[in-house]
């Protein structure tokens, strides 16, 4: 039987800036039931703000691509068995894992063979590549969460207990007031990711291709979104100066991605909620070229930014590896700029996405289902 510590803390595991995200609101929800359950675990500044009382920072696993991830193991290993001697004396009441699952599966393993219950928020895209992997879940996992309309189907098929409860991002998104924003004709958005290796590869593509729109289209203004915790000093270092930019902060983010004619992104769940929000993006992405090679032998998805999976379509163009080129973005952000009839199917095709992400109220459904199976172990093991 899995049983944890029923007065002790939950424990989050949260590795990039999307999760810390998510495990905010979903401690909100977790509050609005129980105001006094306490919360520990790895986490980002926006879960420590709603009290998560941080053990680790949630950058001591930030790594990009398969080589990149083999290159941290051995720092990464040693992280593991700390967290598995506090998870020891601790025993928290409840693990909830999001997302990060080369990290969350370790967690997972060693929580149940300490009998503390797991719960996965934020399902691990696992139906891209490795679908196999849904088998570790279901043996591991108490209960998996799932956040996209199509993922319920993919975790049936492997016998798992799993619940849809929609995308969180319908209650983080003020889209009452963001649609009320008048779009600047002249000003491209650039998100060149929350991870420095992120940065470092596409900040200097993203530019590149500001300099080719520059020859025809010299009133364009550039707004470039950085990422929590992210140096602003590195992104002015990888921005040339003759280019005007201006820098703004995560907490402006969605009004600035209103706001924009087009943004140039890199792939993540950024570009969901610039999907929700109306905004057409150029989804590009960097990966050494040894991870870049098996990535796409092992991929199994058609695409990968999350509007164009859930629509099961192109809607944003996707630039990856080397096809990630000036050239490539330049050329498509020319013909947005310049094709009202283009840029208005982005648009239209935009709107059905809204509907389809489900209603308001994620977080407070997951917390829910988390809740009432922690209660029902109490009732068990009582």
């Amino acid at each position: 039987m899995q049983t944890g510590n029923p007065s002790g803390p939950i424990w989050f595991s949260v590795g990039e800036a999307s999760g810390d995200l998510h495990g905010a609101e979903l401690m909100k929800a977790f509050r609005a039931v129980d105001p006094d359950v306490p919360f520990t675990g790895m986490g980002g500044p926006a879960m420590e703000a709603e009290g998560l009382v941080p053990r680790h920072s949630m950058r001591e696993i930030s790594l990009v691509g398969i080589t990149e991830i083999l290159g941290g193991l051995p720092r990464i290993l040693k992280l593991l068995g700390v967290i598995r001697k506090e998870l020891a004396a601790l025993r928290p009441r409840a693990i909830v894992l999001v997302d990060c699952p080369e990290f969350n599966f370790r967690i997972a393993r060693m929580a149940k063979k300490l009998g503390i219950p797991v719960y996965y928020y934020i399902s691990p895209q696992i139906w891209a590549w490795r679908s196999g992997r849904a088998n570790f879940l279901r043996d591991f996992v108490r209960k998996v969460i799932c956040i996209l309309p199509f993922e319920k189907d993919f975790y049936a098929k492997y016998g798992m207990d799993v619940a849809y409860v929609g995308h969180p991002l319908m209650d983080v998104l003020p889209l009452d007031l963001l649609d009320g924003l008048p779009v600047r004709e002249n000003r491209i958005g650039l998100l060149p990711g929350s991870r420095t290796k992120e940065v470092t590869s596409l900040l200097p593509v993203f530019a590149g291709a500001a300099r080719r729109l520059a020859v025809d289209h010299p009133g364009l203004e550039y707004v470039l979104v950085r990422a929590p915790g992210m140096d602003e000093s590195l992104l002015r270092s990888l921005w040339p100066e003759d280019i005007p930019v201006s820098f703004v902060s995560p907490a402006e983010r969605y009004q600035v991605f209103r706001t924009c004619k087009l943004i140039m992104a890199a792939s993540g769940t950024v570009t969901l909620e610039t999907a929700l929000i109306g905004t057409p993006v150029l989804v590009a992405y960097k990966v050494s070229p040894l991870s870049e090679m098996i990535g796409r032998m092992l991929i199994n998805v058609r695409y990968v930014s999350l509007p164009n999976l859930i629509l099961d379509r192109e809607i944003y163009p996707e630039y990856i590896g080397r096809d990630a080129s000036p050239e490539n973005l330049a050329r498509t952000a020319r013909s947005w700029l310049d094709d009202p009839e283009a840029y208005g199917e982005i648009k239209n095709g935009l709107k059905v996405l809204r509907t389809m992400v489900g209603d308001p109220g994620a977080p407070g459904r997951a917390a829910r289902i988390i809740l009432d199976d922690l209660e029902a172990l109490a009732s068990a093991s009582g």
